[in-house]
């Protein structure tokens, strides 16, 4: 691996991660929870953000291993959801700010994709960019809690519904991985994967 396998990764990765958790806690500031912002973690300076294996290590591994899927995670966001004006609509604003943010960037990806002209370099970057938002927005958009579709799917439920579907968030993790060890992933991200694929199609102009 070389610096130029690096900052192919290393550029969208961090950026998708970094921009997804600093929209969380934008939002949550405007919404009136300022728990983010007093801790420093509106800054777009990555080290505020990075989990070292999240945010270098799996993507990395993932690249170099040929994998259809680049994901990592940071470090996440602090929202006191007491401090929000209205708790439960706004757990679900803050939520979707993650996704809606990579979404954004995947759009920003594809445009300058169909701009670098025959830059190789540019070109990788701007597509592992493409990828990694678009992974990245598919996977939270799952409502397995704690990823941030089970936050919307939470605030839609009636209280007590919701209640006993966050008591599934002690083993969300163990979810995630059996679904990745069964292909069962993939089946579930695809659909939202094929719709940001008529995005960046649109936005780049393919026929």
């Amino acid at each position: 691996m070389n610096l130029t396998d690096i900052l192919v990764v290393g550029v969208p990765g961090v950026l998708a991660i970094t921009v997804h958790e600093v929209a969380h806690g934008w939002v949550a500031n405007q919404l009136g929870d300022p728990t983010a912002a007093r801790l420093g973690r509106l800054s777009l300076n990555p080290l505020r953000h990075i989990d070292p294996i999240g945010s270098v290590l799996l993507p990395v591994a993932l690249k170099l291993l040929g994998s259809p899927f680049l994901f990592g995670w940071a470090k996440p966001v602090p929202v006191d959801w007491r401090n929000l004006r209205n708790a439960r609509r706004d757990m679900a604003l803050v939520a979707a700010a993650g996704p809606a943010a990579n979404l954004l960037m995947l759009c920003a990806w594809a445009l300058a994709f169909s701009r670098v002209g025959g830059l190789r370099f540019l070109q990788e970057m701007c597509w592992t960019g493409v990828l990694f938002n678009a992974t990245i927005m598919a996977l939270n958009l799952i409502p397995i809690p704690p990823l941030d579709g089970s936050r919307v799917v939470a605030a839609l439920l009636p209280p007590r519904l919701a209640v006993a579907y966050d008591r599934i968030e002690p083993f969300g993790l163990l979810i995630i991985i059996a679904l990745l060890a069964t292909g069962t992933l993939g089946i579930l991200l695809n659909p939202l994967l094929i719709g940001a694929g008529f995005v960046v199609k649109l936005l780049i102009g393919w026929k």
